[in-house]
């Protein structure tokens, strides 16, 4: 068989300079100055994630991390040991990037302040594309040391921010997340886990005792990782929970009283340690009020889901990737496959969640940066529950568009595919986020409000036409209407998944027409006006089963957004309006 035949993949690429979305949003969400100095870093992110990168994360997922459970000395002391791709990996992410530290001090990528949201967003959605692991330990330094400089004590602060906020990969420390016990993971009011004052150390930090078991930790030998357990005193539910960091090592050099017991053998995910901690009298350090460990971890929670929706948007982007890919390199019964009308469809089922997912994304990056926490209530939980499910249905798509090479693990696909299915999990399921929007978003904060009026304003853009105006006015008016009806009603509480999924196609839909209308005024190019008339028509009208016709307009978009080429506002608008 000659290797003529098996199509192409994306290696080599530079991931920047093929993203015509990411490179037409950042100047919506960014000013001149800010995207001068990042676009040269994104580019050199993107040659990375195309080529090396790619390469390490392949041989890190393959080559997963073991767990020794004790030194070369004999001591009880275990230890993991990772693939050196994954150590590389680590470098650049860590050292070279500064993920972890770019939202707190000034210096990072040559940076004169702290990096915005939609910077950070950026980058991190640029390198998902190579490597989705090893962004959970960037993403719980991050808000590790979002909770410590928020919640911990000016000590505390001193002791462990330094160590933190380094880029030095040898010598800072990394962090992590350990809330989920075998009682549960989102009903973290049953853990079992128990803390009891200890002392107030030399340098001022209040010092509290540790015992349990944590099920599942992700970047389980990091070096500070935030947890919760009940005060001994603290009684049943979510009431007597306090918000803790444990350090790996204690400030005379002596290891913790705590072991990892295992490491988890995950479908995906693979470069990455997961396992099960035991607590037996750790010293752990309070952060904040010890009756609001709850209220105070959930900051942690929901920047970590707002990170799972980023990165599921860089994995359906890689997957959109890969099947062009394929579609412009592969021939079958004669003819080049991306000529077959339903493969074509199956291509739009591929791009049109991936460009809702960056829209929302930088939507959101954009609103964090303003202070807009209203916004950032419900956008988070919706990024989240939406994104991560269509990054699912998006990579076995672009597997299936690859066809038998796309099961094997030699590609690309197969390790997309596996590490999207964690996507949906990790930081609450669907339902557990939709229940987040339903009744505390919209039921408590009414956000949904907030966001449909701000909304609703922007969709006064003039490139916006009119008729296509009106209908995107009416379904936002419907979807608030559906939601307010479930806040109004416990007895719907079966559908509030499929009405949150709803509100997130309807403010995406939203979010594509008035990209599209600016982004027109900039350069001519009204392509966003299209893709958002696509999500009105296939992902939130019902189409009948039954009745399957013929759509010329439907086809002719499809040509243009799939071609890649411009179109005008003029012609956006007749398509739009056939």
């Amino acid at each position: 068989m000659s290797a003529q035949h098996i199509a192409d993949d994306t290696r080599g690429q530079n991931y920047w300079q093929v993203d015509r979305g990411l490179r037409e949003l950042l100047p919506l969400r960014l000013d001149k100055a800010a995207l001068d100095h990042i676009e040269p870093h994104l580019d050199r992110l993107g040659e990375l994630a195309g080529g090396h990168l790619d390469e390490l994360a392949d041989a890190a997922d393959k080559n997963p991390p073991v767990l020794h459970p004790r030194d070369r000395y004999g001591r009880d002391e275990e230890w993991i040991e990772y693939h050196p791709a994954y150590k590389e990996m680590e470098k650049i992410a860590f050292g070279d990037l500064g993920m972890h530290a770019m939202s707190h001090r000034a210096g990072v990528l040559g940076l004169d302040r702290p990096a915005n949201a939609v910077e950070k967003y950026a980058i991190q959605y640029l390198f998902a594309q190579a490597e989705f692991g090893i962004l959970c330990p960037v993403n719980v330094t991050d808000t590790a040391i979002y909770l410590i400089i928020k919640y911990g004590s000016q000590a505390l602060q001193d002791r462990l921010l330094p160590r933190m906020l380094s880029t030095d990969t040898d010598t800072f420390w990394r962090g992590a997340q350990f809330l989920t016990e075998s009682t549960g993971g989102s009903d973290v009011g049953a853990l079992e886990s128990v803390a009891e004052p200890l002392d107030v150390d030399e340098d001022g930090v209040e010092r509290w005792k540790i015992s349990g078991q944590k099920w599942f930790c992700s970047h389980a030998d990091a070096d500070a990782s935030i947890l919760i357990a009940r005060r001994k005193d603290g009684g049943p539910g979510s009431k007597g929970l306090a918000l803790f960091v444990l350090p790996k090592t204690l400030e005379d050099g002596t290891r913790n009283s705590y072991r990892i017991v295992r490491l988890k053998d995950k479908l995906g995910t693979k470069s990455m340690a997961s396992g099960e901690i035991v607590l037996d009298g750790a010293v752990a350090y309070l952060l904040g009020d010890a009756d609001n460990g709850i209220k105070q971890a959930l900051a942690q929670v929901n920047l970590s889901r707002l990170s799972n929706g980023v990165r599921a948007a860089g994995r359906m982007r890689r997957s959109w990737n890969e099947a062009m890919a394929v579609a412009k390199s592969r021939e079958a019964f004669g003819n080049p496959i991306l000529q077959y009308p339903m493969l074509r469809r199956q291509l739009m089922k591929i791009l049109l969640p991936t460009e809702q997912s960056v829209s929302m994304i930088m939507y959101t990056a954009a609103a964090m940066d303003h202070g807009e926490e209203d916004l950032l209530r419900i956008l988070t939980p919706l990024m989240k529950l939406r994104a991560c499910r269509d990054g699912f249905a998006v990579a076995s798509t672009s597997m299936e568009v690859r066809g038998g090479n796309g099961y094997i693990e030699e590609w690309a696909n197969a390790r997309i595919l596996r590490d999207a299915q964690l996507g949906t999990i990790w930081e609450g399921t669907a339902n557990v986020n939709a229940l987040d929007v339903i009744t505390r978003a919209a039921g408590k904060d009414n956000a949904h409000h907030t966001l449909a009026d701000k909304l609703h304003i922007e969709l006064k853009h003039p490139n916006i036409p009119g008729d296509f105006r009106e209908e995107l006015s009416s379904i936002l008016t419907r979807a608030v209407d559906s939601m307010d009806r479930c806040v109004g009603d416990p007895e719907l509480e079966e559908h509030y998944r499929t009405v949150s999924g709803l509100f997130y196609h309807v403010v995406s839909a939203v979010l594509l027409a008035t990209e599209g209308a600016e982004i027109a005024d900039r350069t001519g190019d009204a392509r966003r006006l299209l893709l958002a008339r696509q999500v009105v028509k296939h992902r939130i009208e019902t189409a009948d089963p039954f009745a399957a016709q013929h759509d010329p307009a439907d086809i002719e978009i499809t040509d243009i957004l799939i071609s890649g080429e411009p179109v005008s506002l003029e012609k956006a608008t007749v398509l739009i309006g056939a």
